[in-house]
């Protein structure tokens, strides 16, 4: 079968909403996409433990203490998830991992902020995986079959991490002015961080186009971001908080939340690494994998032993 009929036959199962598996024709640049993708998604699960886990030790009770490692804990298996998966693409995990370590990959840019204070944790909770969650929603939905029975688990765990989070703004919230006050102060700093995870506009962005057309995005950067806003907004009015921008208004037309304009210029440094901790959570990592060489050593050896006693059993019962 020629190129051209694959890639008819292709664009027909995406039409048809067909799932895409690892072991069916599809074209390179899909293929391409899609690792790429998914490659900054595991990343971005795995760097995203670094903000929360220096606040484990330091959580205020035993309950928080529990539900924030619990948290770091799911997130580790979320990158595991979509490593796994991406991996069906053809890429091993170790070169997908060798590209964040080296920096060649790129990764969710809001984890490049610092957590300074409790309060950012509950607001890390709410807003961030509350931003993952709208996103992640349309990608259970998407054309690779992989990808989409990751985002079905992740979704419904990211959505106890929105819970947690809420919570312990809501209780913030409830205590002294000084404790309202650190909320608010979270929120102020990580509001426009966290409207620029969805990325650009995509007129701005070079992948959209193609990813739509493969009906691995379904919605927009802004249909995603404005969603966001709606449900953001109004949570945080009935707790008492403010949101961050004084152009920020309701349209009662298109019942949608106006929000200001993003500063793109500052988006567009953090991801080239130029952020206030993206030399922090890179280091964080390769020393990471360093540290832990040791086990993979052990774990490949105990493998190889353990494959070589199977195979010396098979041969003397043979």
């Amino acid at each position: 079968m020629d190129e051209l009929t694959r890639n008819s036959e292709f664009d027909t199962r995406i039409a048809e909403g067909i799932k895409i598996e690892p072991k069916d024709w599809m074209p390179e640049k899909y293929r391409k996409q899609l690792t790429r993708m998914m490659s900054q998604h595991a990343h971005s699960e795995v760097v995203g433990m670094l903000p929360e886990g220096n606040w484990i030790t330091r959580a205020p009770n035993l309950r928080r203490k529990m539900a924030l490692l619990a948290k770091v804990q799911d997130e580790a298996g979320h990158g595991l998830y979509i490593y796994s998966a991406a991996e069906t693409l053809g890429t091993s995990r170790q070169e997908l991992v060798d590209q964040l370590l080296t920096g060649k990959a790129k990764y969710s840019s809001i984890f490049n902020y610092p957590t300074l204070t409790w309060a950012d944790i509950g607001i890390v909770g709410w807003l961030v995986d509350g931003a993952a969650i709208v996103n992640q929603t349309m990608l259970a939905k998407c054309s690779y079959g992989p990808y989409s029975r990751a985002m079905l688990r992740i979704c419904a765990e990211e959505n106890f991490h929105k819970k947690q989070g809420y919570e312990i703004i809501c209780t913030l919230m409830k205590g002294t002015k000084e404790q309202q006050k650190m909320a608010q102060d979270a929120l102020n700093r990580f509001w426009w961080a966290t409207l620029m995870m969805f990325g650009p506009h995509d007129s701005n962005s070079p992948n959209s186009a193609d990813l739509f057309k493969w009906k691995v995005k379904k919605k927009s950067n802004d249909e995603l971001r404005q969603h966001f806003v709606n449900i953001t907004v109004a949570q945080a009015h009935t707790i008492g908080l403010e949101i961050p921008d004084p152009d920020l208004k309701y349209n009662s037309e298109t019942r949608n939340w106006e929000f200001g304009e993003i500063n793109w210029d500052e988006f567009y440094a953090v991801i080239k690494g130029h952020g206030p901790c993206n030399k922090e959570r890179l280091q964080a990592r390769n020393d990471a994998h360093d540290n832990g060489a040791w086990v993979r050593e052990a774990s490949i050896a105990y493998a190889k032993k353990k494959q070589g006693k199977n195979l010396e059993r098979f041969l003397n019962v043979g």
